[in-house]
């Protein structure tokens, strides 16, 4: 089990992602499932209230029991990866793994299992300057696409208004939206509360992967430190004194965040950047299927 770092170092994102999902041990959905599909699976004993037209009559006069025929149902979808592109994600961990190279791995890993499911897979890199889009699809060079758009993201600026984001929000079907950001400055109105708002009105299923590092639950920096928010350029000197205040806000925040999120009616799970990401990705999928971790 690598932790982020190590994989960054490979400097091979095809293999870390392979690596990534095959630790990760489950997929985005079911494959499949059982219903009236093309393909048949097997025999189940009917029961009041099936649909006739599944019963194989010809079964039933050869045993005189009444049986219905179960097929495998296609459940292949189009998976769309948001990635937060903001300058905060470019704050690093102690180990030196930014926020944003946390999300290349988690990314790269979801691309890949997606694919392996037979899902069309897009990515969305929302920049200051708009949108960065490589549009969905399952055919066998969307990887590569994928890959070489992650590894070409920058972070830098703020979060782009909606209007600049509109592929976003077009009416989804049967689509899965994961959304890869360290939700900073979500409150009421805000651009990022925005977008949340309408991804939910497009409708499909939205999973929202809230990244942190652990330097910033801890303040875990040298006493004379100075602070510089990533996107406004504020400064402020480290007080040791501040931090059990600066912890009593952060847990506040934290709850009030994942509050909105889940207010949205979005799945939400938090991240640390110092969790090895194939961990990550094994108790994100498992839980969305209900499975233990």
């Amino acid at each position: 089990m690598l932790d982020a770092a190590a994989l960054l170092a490979l400097r091979n994102l095809p293999l870390v992602a392979r690596l990534i999902a095959e630790g990760g041990q489950a997929g985005l959905h079911p494959s499949r499932r059982r219903g009236a599909g093309m393909e048949f699976s097997q025999y189940r004993p009917y029961q009041p209230g099936d649909d006739l037209r599944r019963l194989d009559w010809r079964l039933a006069a050869r045993s005189d029991r009444y049986y219905i025929r179960e097929s495998d149902v296609d459940t292949r979808l189009t998976v769309r990866l948001v990635l937060d592109a903001s300058a905060s994600m470019n704050h690093p961990d102690s180990a030196g793994v930014s926020k944003l190279d946390y999300a290349r791995l988690l990314l790269a890993g979801l691309a890949y299992v997606a694919q392996q499911q037979g899902d069309a897979v897009g990515l969305y890199a929302v920049q200051a300057t708009g949108l960065q889009t490589v549009p969905p699809r399952s055919d066998a060079g969307q990887l590569q696409r994928l890959y070489h758009a992650l590894g070409a993201v920058q972070a830098a600026g703020s979060l782009p208004g909606v209007p600049t984001l509109a592929p976003l929000f077009g009416r989804q079907g049967a689509t899965i939206t994961v959304v890869v950001s360290d939700l900073y400055d979500l409150e009421e109105g805000s651009q990022l509360e925005q977008i949340l708002t309408h991804l939910r009105a497009a409708g499909g299923d939205v999973v929202v992967l809230h990244l942190l590092a652990p330097n910033e639950l801890t303040l875990d920096y040298p006493n004379a430190a100075t602070l510089e928010d990533l996107e406004t350029g504020q400064r402020m000197q480290l007080d040791p004194a501040q931090r059990p205040e600066y912890q009593r806000q952060l847990e506040d925040w934290l709850r009030r965040t994942e509050q909105s999120v889940r207010g949205h009616g979005l799945d939400y799970f938090r991240l640390l950047t110092d969790e090895p990401p194939d961990q990550a990705l094994r108790q994100v999928l498992r839980r969305r299927q209900g499975a233990p971790v």
